[in-house]
């Protein structure tokens, strides 16, 4: 039986609280999970999807399942989401795919491929075309469950340092770009790095890189990278970046049905409410 699937609908959620009375929930078990995030507490809205998520669990199970949201600030581990989830150590996570390319190149598709996928074209595809039958597969190795946690919609090419009219000007810059993105510009002579969101403004303003890419105009400019990089160009390499919901599913068998219903629905109302929230942030 596909688990990933089970509740898609409000009216299940609705159903099911109908039915349990306020007696009956205050007699059973409370579940206290945690969450890690490679986000920092005030990185809107990436940061708002677990924390709304964890809002309406709790509303929803009248306190019976009540999820820890820690920041990267608190576990100090922004790309290490995958393994605390799948270690144990978090119940849950959220992330993006790509940050763990080298551990798991198989789970790229899940996120975002130059060229690929827009935000509805990928949703389409996870709810109506077998993308989440092939993400369970593919993260079940790692003893994980995975749910779409939101989009970005298509990004931005990022901010330069210097003006780039030619592709030979980017030959010798150094540039955050994480992702199969990474390895094209690499072609072109770039020197590629990752590095943690929490770090992108003070590694461009020293200097300590030439360039990089986040996410589009209204989360670029609340991060202030205009002001040290004014060279802003149009994307190519990210046309629907989707983040991820992870659940260590030893953690996940242990709740009740009804518990891990709210769950999933919490999950996908969420990364919905953080994809439009997005294209609000940049209207």
């Amino acid at each position: 039986m596909n688990i990933l699937f089970k509740a898609t609908k409000f009216v299940v959620a609705a159903a099911l609280l109908a039915g349990l009375s306020t007696a009956s929930m205050a007699k059973e078990r409370v579940y206290k999970w945690k969450l890690a995030t490679t986000w920092g507490p005030t990185l809107s809205p990436f940061i708002d999807a677990p924390t709304n998520m964890a809002k309406m669990v709790e509303e929803m199970s009248n306190g019976r399942l009540i999820i820890q949201v820690d920041a990267s600030n608190k576990h100090k581990s922004a790309f290490g989401i995958l393994d605390m989830v799948k270690g144990g150590q978090y119940d849950m996570g959220h992330s993006a795919s790509y940050y763990w390319k080298g551990k798991d190149i198989n789970t790229m598709p899940f996120s975002t491929m130059p060229f690929g996928m827009t935000t509805a074209e990928q949703y389409s595809w996870f709810y109506h075309g077998g993308g989440m039958e092939l993400m369970e597969k593919t993260y079940s190795k790692h003893g994980i469950l995975s749910f779409p946690g939101g989009s970005t919609g298509n990004q931005m090419g990022g901010w330069f340092r210097k003006e780039i009219n030619t592709v030979d000007d980017l030959k010798g810059l150094k540039m955050r770009i994480p992702g199969f993105a990474g390895e094209v510009m690499a072609k072109l002579g770039l020197t590629v790095t990752n590095i943690a969101p929490g770090e992108l403004y003070t590694s461009l303003e020293r200097g300590t890189i030439d360039a990089l890419e986040w996410v589009g105009p209204g989360m670029d400019i609340n991060m202030g990278f205009h002001k040290v990089a004014p060279y802003y160009y149009t994307g190519w390499h990210e046309p629907g970046l989707d983040l991820h919901f992870m659940v260590n599913e030893r953690a996940f068998k242990k709740l009740p049905k009804d518990l891990q219903e709210i769950l999933i629905i919490a999950m996908r109302v969420s990364a919905y409410d953080m994809y439009i929230e997005n294209y609000h942030m940049s209207a």
